[in-house]
C-alpha cells in the first residue's frame, strides 16, 4: 500500500513539475541529490556544473538507476552569457522545475580575500539565480505551471563573519525568491527557498572539521525542500535548524545572533 501511495505522489509531482527539470550547480553534494530525488519522481533531468567529470558521474549513475533521459551541460554559471545559454539548453525540451544550487563560498574575513574571489560570490550566488529564476520563470508563468527553488542558507538571516560576502548573497536569495512567491503564485508557479543549516557535502567535509548541530544529510534536505514546493516561500529543513531561526531571529538582539555565528563560523577553513 505505501508503494502505491508513493508512485501516486511521484506521478503527482512529474505531471505538476515535469517533464524535465533542470538543476544549476549538480556535480556533487546538494545537487547530485537534487538530481537523484527528481529522478526518483520521475523527472527528466539537466545537470549543469563546471567540473566536467563529477558531472558525468553523476549523470551515468542516473542512467544506470533509473529510465529518465539525462543531459548535461558543463558551463561556469558566473559566465556572462547564461541566459543565452539557457534559452538554448531549453529549446527542445519543456522544463517545469528549475533547482540554482551552485554556490560559491570564500572563507575568511572579507578584507583579507581577493577582490576577484568576491566578486564571483556576486556572480555565481547573486547575478546566476537572478538569471536562472528570469528565463525560466518567464516560460513557467506563460505555461501556467512550474517550479523554481532557489537553496539560501542560514546564514542569510544574520551577519556571519568569515563567510561575510556568502552569507550576504543568501540574504539575497531569501528576498528574491520571497518576492517571487508572491509573483508567480497567481500564475500557477510554486517558489521556495531553502535556508538550510550545515549539510553533509564533500564542500562542507573540506571546511569544517566536525558537524555543527542540527547538520543533515543532503537527501534529508533534498526532500524537505521538494516536500515544501507549494506551501512556500521559505523552508528550512530539520527541526534543530527550525529552533535555532526561531531563536536567533525572534528572541535574541541581532548583535548577539551574529556573535553567535561567529561562535560556529570561527574554525571553518
Amino acid at each position: 500500500m505505501a508503494a502505491v501511495s508513493e508512485r501516486s505522489a511521484s506521478s503527482a509531482f512529474a505531471a505538476k513539475y515535469g517533464p524535465w527539470a533542470v538543476v544549476a550547480g549538480a556535480s556533487e553534494g546538494l545537487g547530485a541529490a537534487f538530481a537523484a530525488a527528481l529522478a526518483a519522481r520521475g523527472l527528466n533531468v539537466l545537470l549543469i556544473a563546471r567540473r566536467a567529470e563529477m558531472l558525468q558521474a553523476v549523470a551515468d549513475r542516473l542512467r544506470a538507476e533509473t529510465k529518465v533521459e539525462v543531459r548535461t551541460e558543463v558551463r561556469d554559471l558566473a559566465r556572462g552569457d547564461l541566459a543565452a545559454a539557457l534559452g538554448a539548453l531549453s529549446a527542445d525540451i519543456e522544463i517545469g522545475l528549475a533547482v540554482y544550487n551552485a554556490a560559491y563560498v570564500p572563507v575568511g574575513d572579507l578584507v583579507s580575500r581577493p577582490l576577484d574571489e568576491l566578486l564571483r560570490v556576486v556572480d555565481v550566488n547573486i547575478r546566476g539565480p537572478l538569471i536562472f529564476a528570469r528565463a525560466l520563470g518567464a516560460k513557467m508563468a506563460a505555461r501556467g505551471r512550474g517550479g523554481i527553488v532557489l537553496m539560501s542558507s542560514l546564514a542569510g538571516y544574520q551577519g556571519a563573519p568569515r563567510i561575510a560576502a556568502y552569507a550576504a548573497s543568501k540574504a539575497f536569495n531569501i528576498v528574491l525568491g520571497e518576492g517571487l512567491w508572491r509573483e508567480l503564485a497567481p500564475r500557477g508557479v510554486d517558489v521556495v527557498v531553502s535556508t538550510a543549516g550545515a549539510v553533509r557535502t564533500p564542500g562542507y567535509a573540506k571546511t569544517a572539521s566536525q558537524d555543527a548541530p542540527g547538520t543533515l544529510d543532503a537527501a534529508t534536505v533534498v526532500e524537505a525542500t521538494l516536500d515544501a514546493l507549494g506551501r512556500g516561500p521559505v523552508v528550512v529543513p530539520g527541526a534543530v535548524n527550525r529552533v535555532a531561526r526561531f531563536v536567533l531571529g525572534r528572541l535574541l538582539p541581532r548583535r548577539t545572533a551574529i556573535g553567535i555565528f561567529a561562535r560556529s563560523t570561527k574554525d571553518l577553513a
